[in-house]
């Protein structure tokens, strides 16, 4: 049985595809024993500026109340699965604000001389994303693989995240509702596959 954090980053109403598989997955996951949590980001209203009163309280090593809330959400956790749409190519702003204000400095990294470590060395993720350009248009054109080098390495390899599994999705506003149905079966089965991994 694993503690899992389930962030959701998707404005769309509960007809998008984001919608239907982060409501299937999390009942998968109970149904298989696992404990979920699910912090959907637009719902409970999450700011994601970085404020100027952010930085300085991070210098005076003191925390915000709603950044210390996720830190305990993730500290609790053993596997965190991110399920958010690509943009332009990359993540909306609330998953990147997210980013940026939770992952901060002296809990999810820090620097010892000129050597970066990873704090958060006991955890594991699976990213799911979603993007309405055709699946190859965004392979042959190298769009996946960087996604895949800033998202796993630049920030989850980066804080320390012992596996990384990241599922692509693509061209899902032109997918027949049965199609949808089959990659949120395979996002489904992926993940658990991961989750339950030795």
């Amino acid at each position: 049985m694993a503690n899992i954090l389930l962030i959701y980053g998707h404005p769309k109403t509960p007809n998008s595809f984001n919608f239907s598989l982060k409501e299937k997955l999390v009942f998968a996951l109970k149904e298989r024993g696992h404990n979920v949590l699910v912090r959907d980001l637009y719902e409970v209203s999450f700011n994601p500026l970085l404020s100027s009163d952010d930085l300085s309280k991070f210098h005076n090593n003191e925390i915000p109340d709603d950044i210390r809330r996720e830190h305990e959400f993730i500290k609790n956790a053993d596997i965190i699965i991110f399920i958010y749409p690509i943009w332009w190519a990359g993540s909306p702003a609330i998953i990147k604000g997210y980013i940026d204000r939770v992952f901060s400095y002296g809990f999810a990294y820090m620097y010892k001389g000129n050597k970066v470590v990873g704090l958060l060395t006991d955890k594991r993720a699976v990213i799911i994303n979603s993007n309405g350009s055709p699946y190859d248009f965004y392979e042959k054109a190298g769009y996946y693989n960087a996604i895949k080098k800033v998202t796993d390495e630049g920030i989850f390899a980066f804080c320390g995240f012992k596996r990384i599994k990241h599922i692509f999705f693509g061209g899902i506003m032109n997918k027949t509702p049965e199609e949808k149905t089959t990659d949120i079966k395979k996002a489904i089965d992926e993940t658990i596959i991961e989750i339950e991994a030795k």
